[in-house]
């Protein structure tokens, strides 16, 4: 098993969208499929399996521009996100997600930004660098 280094070009990332275009561009090689915009795919992928992690036990993950990506993903964004979910609630938990609208409006919600942290913390597999 290797350990990969792999680079998280921040000047790629704008939204959300772009964040998982720029997830895909750096995990995903060799697939002939893409991951979806979805934390539990991005949670699942961070496990192995396939794309560039498929024979690895291990990452370095060197995220570019971090700081500019905190804003990207932050709470305007957070907010689309979540109306983007309400507006389809035979898919998604509206009450969930008003729920956590209401909480970004108190200061307490969590941010898209701040999940996609956790996530890749939660990993022991995976070193998350800053650059």
């Amino acid at each position: 098993m290797s350990k990969n280094v792999l680079y998280i070009n921040g000047a790629n990332i704008h939204d959300i969208a772009s964040f998982y275009t720029e997830i895909n561009r750096v995990f995903m090689v060799g697939e002939t499929w893409t991951l979806g915009e979805s934390l539990d795919a991005l949670d699942d992928m961070l496990y192995g399996g396939y794309g560039v992690l498929h024979n690895s036990a291990t990452a370095v993950v060197i995220w570019q521009q971090m700081e500019k990506n905190r804003t990207d993903l932050g709470e305007e964004e957070t907010r689309c996100w979540y109306r983007e979910k309400l507006r389809q609630p035979e898919r998604f938990n509206a009450a969930l997600f008003q729920r956590k609208l209401i909480e970004l409006d108190s200061g307490s919600g969590e941010l898209f930004f701040d999940i996609v942290l956790e996530i890749f913390n939660s990993h022991s597999n995976i070193s998350l660098r800053q650059e």
